[in-house]
């Protein structure tokens, strides 16, 4: 099984500087070693040449019958064996080998049947190498952490601007049309702008037109509902006045559902809006749960394990629980149950359960499911997910493993007062 790597080494920054530091660590061993190479080979063809020259003194000497310069001899003690039997093979040569503790360059010749030899130190050629070694070394070690500290802060600079637009692009996703990322690069015309700006922009002006879209369909949606209230009320008005009969309370069920369908559009509008004004106060969850159970419709099923208090407006969390229940009630099969555990309200009912739309991505408005004879669940969940929002709960939808929706609302719990209605 191939081993996980952690979290941060798929962070761009950290890729960045692993590729920075291997690319300058093999520049620098590969110009390291021309110059290591060219140096080297620059000393020894120095020192070969002198001991050459040294071989070539000690040869006339030796054939003028003269005494040999210094540091010259016929089979001298040291002289390597490979370089001695090249000499005697009748060829000229050179080596570098250990003498005396010290590199020696040594040049062999022949001379009769024995080696001409000649020694010349190679302790400063040595040494130079050394220090240029050591000296590349440390100019390369400068020169990597130098660019791999610039290397880290342009590209640190490159993420920090790309981390801005992706917590831009979230807070869009969440629901925040107004989050800009506003890139000064985007504002000058002058400057010139990178690949990080333009995706900037792109987002930017991609927010602009979703905004402008939503809120013309808002306006759509609050001025229809609008138009129609007037109508309505006289229609509603008109029906009341026709004489009793199964004609007449037709009439009347569809003119109420035109209205309940237009309260809820305006309602729509408002919360999307962010007109809605919130009254928080503190309540017992208990009681408020029971008496929304007990409206008119269906019976519903009340277990209380454990009461609490919360904070909340009260008027929209009946509202929510309302839409909760009724739509169990339409949707579902019963028994529907509602439990109160603290500041957490379940609402159960024992149906085919939700489908897997809205478990993943939430109720969507007028959405029907075809295998459930073409009925939808409107906007009652849609309104519940807006007021509970609006006064800070959270509202989860699952099925349970044994069938049956099951929506969760999370509320915010304070601690009990006598105080609390």
């Amino acid at each position: 099984m191939r081993p996980r790597l952690p979290a941060w080494t798929g962070r761009l920054t950290w890729k960045a500087a692993a590729f920075i530091t291997v690319m300058c660590c093999g520049l620098a061993a590969l110009l390291g070693a021309l110059v290591h190479v060219s140096v080297t080979h620059q000393t020894l063809n120095q020192a070969r040449e002198k001991a050459l020259t040294r071989l070539e003194e000690a040869t006339r000497a030796y054939e003028a019958g003269d005494p040999l310069p210094p540091d010259t001899g016929i089979d001298p003690d040291g002289l390597p064996a490979q370089l001695r039997d090249l000499a005697l093979s009748g060829r000229h040569g050179t080596v570098v080998s250990e003498h005396d503790g010290r590199p020696t360059m040594w040049a062999a010749a022949p001379a009769g049947r024995r080696a001409m030899a000649a020694e010349i130190d190679y302790s400063q050629g040595v040494s130079t190498i050394t220090g240029l070694d050591r000296a590349i070394v440390g100019s390369s070690f400068l020169a990597i952490s130098a660019t791999l500290l610039v290397g880290v802060f342009a590209v640190t600079r490159v993420t920090r601007r790309l981390h801005q637009t992706a917590s831009v692009a979230r807070r869009i996703s969440a629901g925040d049309l107004d989050a800009r990322v506003n890139d000064p690069r985007t504002k000058a015309p002058s400057r010139p702008q990178d690949e990080v700006a333009t995706v900037a922009g792109a987002l930017d002006a991609m927010a602009s037109t979703l905004q402008g879209k939503l809120q013309s369909e808002q306006r759509f949606t609050a001025d229809v509902a609008h138009e129609l209230r007037t109508p309505l009320t006289g229609l509603h008005a008109a029906a009341e006045l026709l004489p009793p009969g199964r004609p007449t309370q037709l009439v009347q069920d569809r003119v109420r559902a035109m209205r309940m369908l237009t309260e809820d559009l305006l309602e729509i509008s408002r919360l999307d809006a962010g007109s809605e004004q919130i009254s928080l106060d503190v309540h017992r969850i208990g009681p408020l749960a029971e008496r929304v159970a007990r409206g008119p419709g269906a019976p519903t099923e009340v277990r209380i394990v454990r009461d609490a208090c919360v904070e909340t407006d009260r008027r929209r969390l009946e509202r929510v629980l309302g839409n909760l229940i009724g739509n169990a009630h339409q949707h579902g099969r019963e028994p529907v149950v509602l439990t109160v555990d603290g500041p957490v309200v379940t609402v159960r009912d024992h149906g085919e359960g939700f489908p897997e739309y809205l478990v993943e991505h939430g109720p969507q408005r007028f959405r029907t499911e075809p295998r459930a004879g073409g009925k939808g669940h409107g906007l009652g969940l849609t309104i519940a997910v807006g007021q509970a929002q609006a006064i800070g709960a959270e509202l989860t939808f699952a099925n349970a493993p044994d069938g049956g929706a099951v929506t969760t609302l999370k509320l915010p719990e304070v601690k009990e007062t006598s105080e609390a209605p």
